[in-house]
């Protein structure tokens, strides 16, 4: 049957006018490139924030469930980061299950005890230019699964400890061996999604970006 289809397109296609012209194709997404880490640091545009009219729920929303399968983001990021799997019941109820939390060296049992944190914090993220994008556009920052970097299952008493803050006052304190990869995946998230930096956080990713030089990082524009 899908070869008779095919010969009848193929036959109504040949009597067209000359003039029909294929549809255009789709813009391609735009290409990952790879830096060093430094170099990266300084192609980050650089801007003063400003977090005027930033409210949490109504800029950026809530956890969603994108494909429609039950799990709504922070589960999705549970079972994809678990390093033993819980066991999924009814609607994407998690029980039991291990995951390692990198911003303290821990290991935690339970979803419970996890927060899933935004590597670059929705008021960061407002604060460097997402308060410009559509609504839309904040909702998928908020819930982005595409990019393991972005979202991180991490013990709730270390991503309550970061909060907002940028590097300039947050640096993984609770494992510092960790500092050069935590500072590749906040100029990632930055140049991906086309935010900006301030001139304090600017001085702080350069200074540390220093200390770091066999780190590449690998950028992923967001469409």
């Amino acid at each position: 049957m899908r070869f008779a289809w095919t010969a009848l397109a193929a036959a109504a296609l040949a009597l067209l006018p000359a003039t029909v012209t294929a549809p255009a194709a789709h813009a391609a997404a735009p290409a990952a490139y790879t830096l060093p880490l430094a170099e990266a640091v300084t192609t980050i545009p650089v801007a003063a924030e400003d977090r005027t009219g930033y409210n949490r729920e109504q800029s950026f929303g809530g956890w969603i469930d994108a494909d429609r399968d039950g799990c709504n983001t922070r589960s999705e990021v549970l079972l994809e980061e678990a390093v033993e799997p819980p066991t999924v019941t009814g609607r994407c109820t998690l029980t039991g299950g291990r995951w390692y939390s990198w911003y303290d060296n821990t290991f935690i049992d339970g979803p419970r005890g996890l927060d899933i944190d935004h590597l670059v914090p929705l008021a960061e993220a407002w604060d460097s230019g997402a308060s410009a994008w559509s609504q839309q556009r904040r909702i998928s920052y908020a819930n982005y699964l595409d990019d393991p970097r972005h979202l991180e299952a991490v013990s709730a008493r270390s991503n309550r400890q970061k909060a907002d803050q940028d590097p300039t006052t947050w640096l993984v304190p609770d494992n510092p061996a960790q500092t050069c990869h935590y500072i590749a995946n906040w100029t990632a998230v930055k140049l991906q999604w086309g935010l900006s930096i301030d001139p304090a956080e600017q001085q702080t990713l350069a200074r540390t970006a220093a200390d770091c030089p066999d780190t590449d990082v690998t950028i992923n524009p967001v469409p």
